[in-house]
C-alpha cells in the first residue's frame, strides 16, 4: 500500500482546500459506513495539514516583508 502522504505531497492549497471541503460534506451527508467515514476523516486530516502548512507558509512570508518594509 502506498504512503497517502505522496498523495497530498504538490498539492496546491486551492486543491488541498477543495478536495477538503468536499471530504466535509461527505463526511455531514453520512451514509457511509464507519471504515469510510474513518478513511475519509484521516484524508481530511492530511488535507487540513496541507493547507495549514501554506497558510503558514504565507504568514511567514508577510511578517518577513513586513520586517523588511521597516528596516
Amino acid at each position: 500500500m502506498s504512503d497517502q502522504s505522496d498523495e497530498t505531497e504538490g498539492l496546491s492549497y486551492e486543491a488541498a482546500r477543495e478536495e477538503l471541503v468536499a471530504v466535509v460534506a461527505q463526511l455531514e451527508a453520512g451514509g457511509t459506513s464507519l471504515e469510510e467515514s474513518l478513511a475519509l476523516w484521516e484524508r481530511g486530516e492530511k488535507l487540513a495539514r496541507v493547507c495549514q502548512g501554506w497558510l503558514d507558509g504565507a504568514r511567514k512570508r508577510l511578517d518577513a516583508a513586513i520586517e523588511a518594509d521597516g528596516d
